[in-house]
């Protein structure tokens, strides 16, 4: 997904772009407990070890945010800033609800019911399922998935290991992560940060997205972009306009 961003990037910063832990060719372990959003940060924080990287700036999407978005709270001085993509807090998401949240983010409760039932029924037609996810969460306007990333995300998808990892991501969300995120409500994001969400977005319109993150970072700058969810694979030319601006206002950081 990063295939429209990381190479232009790459030209002045350092880029690493590591699937997360039961995603893509990353290891899929056994166990909700695995795939809470904390133990998933320890990923992120024993590369940057193992790569000697003492500090970074931090960009996520969807679960890569929510990662980083934990990440940020937990080992706030490994990282110059965070970018956090079309997300509102996975605590907030669930004790704040809408009908409408719930009908169109309905898989938050389908990926999380217990195993095998969502993993039998994707595996029956695993391209028609995330197909509906990745046309359902636009607009209905965008263009077309690039061709040899949407072939990437098919080989991973028809991965039964993938399957049930990232349904115990889900069920994670749901369970762990939702009761650990609420015995730190107050806890706030301390080092700069930059919102983006899809602008008409479900998100965008269920929610004040300033106002959420107000509740949660000190400082931090927020911009509506075209598209759907998946604004970065669309429009990666005003994903990394958006970005690359940040990131250099924030180099000596």
């Amino acid at each position: 997904m990063w295939h429209g961003i990381a190479p232009s990037l790459a030209q002045d910063f350092r880029v690493i772009c590591p699937d997360l832990r039961g995603y893509g060719a990353s290891a899929k372990l056994k166990g909700v407990g695995h795939y809470n959003f904390r133990e998933m940060g320890k990923d992120i924080l024993a590369l940057m070890d193992h790569l000697k990287i003492e500090s970074a700036h931090l960009v996520g999407h969807d679960r890569g945010a929510r990662v980083s978005h934990r990440l940020a709270l937990n080992a706030g001085a490994r990282f110059k800033t965070l970018t956090l993509m079309d997300i509102v807090p996975t605590h907030t998401l669930f004790a704040n609800l809408s009908r409408e949240v719930a009908l169109g983010y309905y898989h938050w409760f389908f990926l999380a019911k217990a195993e095998p039932l969502p993993e039998r029924m994707i595996a029956h037609d695993p391209d028609a399922y995330y197909m509906s996810c990745l046309t359902g969460w636009g607009t209905g306007t965008e263009p077309d998935f690039d061709p040899a990333a949407l072939e990437h995300y098919k080989a991973s998808w028809r991965d039964p290991d993938n399957i049930w990892a990232m349904c115990d991501d889900y069920r994670a969300g749901a369970t762990l992560d939702f009761e650990q995120d609420a015995t730190d409500l107050d806890a706030r994001v301390t080092c700069p940060a930059l919102v983006l969400f899809a602008k008409g977005g479900m998100m965008d319109k269920a929610y004040d997205m300033r106002k959420v993150w107000g509740d949660k970072i000190n400082t931090f700058q927020a911009h509506g972009l075209p598209g759907g969810h998946f604004f970065s694979d669309h429009y990666p030319d005003q994903t990394l306009s958006k970005l690359r601006a940040f990131l250099d206002s924030n180099s000596n950081t």
